[in-house]
């Protein structure tokens, strides 16, 4: 028997967005492009060409579709995938009401295009 430790249901889903580390002292430490490969209203998995600095808050503006939303997250998880690639795990922290509204209206509408 497997025991499900996601909160939320993950869609696979690709996305262009932008993110920035922020440090402990609030200074930014990196930023570029990324792409997301699955979202869920609690967090995104994140493929990047470079590694993200483990201890940073995460500053992400994510398109879905024709709406771009920013959230903040930390890192979960890390890890370099078969196409040599980074793949990062990233947990939302207190997305504000627009933010959680767009995420989860993108994630129950492609839910129900796929069902």
């Amino acid at each position: 028997m497997t025991v499900q430790k996601r909160r939320y249901d993950r869609i696979e889903s690709l996305n262009l967005l932008s993110y920035s580390c922020i440090n402990s002292k609030n200074e930014m430490v990196s930023q570029g492009m990324g792409r997301t490969l699955n979202v869920s209203e609690g967090g995104i998995l994140l493929e990047t060409h470079v590694p993200l600095e483990q201890d940073c808050i995460v500053s992400l503006a994510i398109g879905f579709e024709d709406v771009v939303t920013e959230v903040k997250g930390k890192i979960v998880y890390s890890q370099k995938g078969d196409n040599g690639r980074m793949r990062t795990g990233i947990e939302f922290i207190e997305p504000d009401e627009h933010a959680r509204s767009v995420i989860k209206q993108y994630v129950e509408a492609f839910s129900k295009k796929y069902q």
